[in-house]
């Protein structure tokens, strides 16, 4: 499932141009991305009104896009996007990458899950960075305001001293703080209840988180 950037706002006169079921259609979207910070399925648009099939959502939605009240990205399955944001020249999609623990270590989920848009310019990372996100589980980082559920964008680059990373512990992947103690570097939970993490074989830091999504709000590190 494909996630966008998110406006409030829709220019006044494409919502006097829409029927009423056309303006329910386009405030639903609005408030299930701010909900889950992603577009819904043409399914989920097919079971919330009660359409008969989803092909009946699908008209809706290209209905909006004839109106010009929404907008297909070319060549990217249920890529939708607001008209403003095509005038913004610094938004990039970054692919989401499954979850990772914030818990204890577990094994990494590698298979794409669609895409979060962002403006680079405004996180400050270079818009040729290498950068990738990850859905949050578990709670071992609810110190550092990071919670189940959130997404973290992180970049590939070496970690600095007190860095939340994404790492791989001994053959297992977690998000913790980057920390280095009389030379030798471990991770850290920001959750008491928590125990630190030394690694007994290897330490790799697979990315520097660089920004956290929240119920389609940005968050900067």
């Amino acid at each position: 499932m494909q996630k966008v950037e998110f406006s409030n706002t829709v220019l006044k006169n494409t919502v006097l141009m829409l029927t009423d079921r056309q303006q329910q259609l386009l405030e639903f979207l609005r408030q299930y991305h701010l909900e889950h910070g992603l577009m819904p399925s043409t399914r989920e648009i097919q079971n919330h009104f009660g359409f008969a099939s989803q092909t009946a959502a699908v008209s809706h939605l290209r209905a909006l896009e004839k109106k010009g009240a929404i907008q297909r990205v070319p060549g990217k399955a249920r890529a939708l996007v607001f008209p403003e944001q095509l005038e913004r020249d610094e938004i990039v999609d970054i692919p989401i990458y499954g979850h990772i623990a914030a818990g204890m270590a577990s094994e990494t989920e590698q298979e794409q899950e669609g895409c979060v848009s962002i403006d680079v310019t405004s996180l400050g990372v270079p818009r040729n960075a290498k950068t990738f996100a990850l859905k949050v589980r578990g709670d071992s980082m609810i110190d550092a305001h990071i919670v189940s559920g959130d997404c973290v964008i992180l970049e590939l680059r070496e970690p600095r001293r007190g860095d939340v990373v994404a790492a791989l512990i001994d053959g297992e992947t977690t998000l913790k703080r980057y920390v280095i103690q009389d030379d030798l570097p471990y991770l850290q939970a920001e959750n008491e209840m928590y125990p630190d993490l030394v690694p007994v074989r290897e330490l790799v830091i697979q990315g520097v988180m660089v920004a956290l999504l929240r119920q389609g709000e940005r968050k900067v590190a």
